[in-house]
């Protein structure tokens, strides 16, 4: 694909050191490595935005079974005391 763009921003000299010598130890020059940072950075938020999707759509699947055991009895926890004696004098014959 033939490069027609031209985008230029400033930036530190410590910077534009560190990318000339990271391109120099890549055997590339500065022009493609730049478009190699950015097509990565790109990818990896596309990648991360599909997770934040991914994780959302788990999140709202899980909710719909969040307290929502149900045994019938939507009381049973605040009778649990009455229940538990019920049954042991029941079962001991008290």
């Amino acid at each position: 694909m033939a490069k027609t763009e031209v985008y230029s921003w400033r930036l530190s000299p410590r910077l534009k050191s560190q990318l000339e010598e990271a391109a120099h130890d890549k055997q590339k020059s500065l022009a493609e490595l730049l478009e190699q940072i950015v097509e990565d950075w790109l990818c990896r938020g596309r990648r991360q935005q599909g997770d934040d999707e991914e994780q959302q759509r788990l999140h709202a699947a899980a909710l719909k079974f969040v307290g929502t055991i149900d045994g019938g009895r939507p009381d049973r926890a605040e009778n649990a005391r009455a229940d538990v004696r019920s049954r042991l004098a029941r079962r001991h014959g008290r």
